[in-house]
């Protein structure tokens, strides 16, 4: 990455209200980015809106140790009806989570360009469910022609911390087993930190636990210190 920008457009987290909302304008360059979720900073805003900058408190994370995966959820895992793989369709992810929203999405053309190149540097990612489409037990590995995207997860990585920004499923469970491959990938990597920002009810169903703003502060201080700590 370059010099992180002199003056963000945001004001310090510690600083805001409980709601969260720290800054408005800048852009989405991916030097403000990088710099926005190294300071507990996301974006979130409507298309056709200035770009609005947020730290909410609390703040909701995933404990790498406490992940919820209920019984029919294991049994889906086991049977081999997805093939998961990491950071094969970046884009087809984002842009997915941004279509499958009935009630809308902050996901705006913009925003998909932008995390695209932080993906193109190597600090986006995803993780990717797949189910065949003609032969059942396909020996080749997806992408590619027999192969349907079914679901997946992506994010942003500094050293040991992700946080979590979207996911969508096309197949039941898609996106739960996709989460689950990506906590335990997270785990064998050696995170600490594991952000999804605000708690909703899917994400509480596998274990989304709310934590102080200043809490989450201090762990993701300690987090992207981790340097030597790598995704891939």
């Amino acid at each position: 990455m370059n010099e992180p920008n002199a003056i963000p457009p945001w004001i310090p987290p510690a600083m805001a209200e409980p709601e969260g909302f720290v800054g408005l304008g800048g852009d989405l360059k991916p030097d403000t980015l990088y710099q926005a979720y190294s300071d507990g900073v996301f974006p979130w805003f409507n298309e056709g809106d200035p770009i609005l900058w947020w730290s909410p408190d609390p703040r909701a994370i995933i404990e790498l140790d406490s992940l919820h995966v209920s019984r029919s959820l294991t049994r889906t895992i086991r049977s081999g009806r997805f093939t998961i793989t990491r950071d094969r369709a970046f884009r087809d992810v984002v842009t997915a989570c941004a279509e499958t929203r009935a009630e809308g999405t902050w996901i705006t053309p913009a925003m998909i360009a932008a995390y695209h190149t932080l993906h193109q540097r190597g600090i986006a990612h995803s993780l990717e469910t797949w189910i065949p489409t003609d032969a059942p037990n396909r020996t080749d590995a997806p992408p590619g022609a027999g192969w349907k995207l079914a679901g997946g997860i992506y994010g942003v990585a500094i050293g040991a911390f992700f946080a979590g920004e979207s996911m969508f499923h096309f197949e039941r469970d898609a996106s739960k087993v996709a989460l689950v491959a990506l906590v335990e990938h997270l785990r064998q990597k050696g995170f600490l930190l594991f952000d999804v920002q605000m708690r909703t009810d899917h994400t509480t169903r596998m274990g989304a636990v709310e934590i102080s703003r200043a809490a989450y502060l201090r762990r993701l201080r300690a987090a992207i210190k981790q340097t030597h700590i790598l995704f891939a």
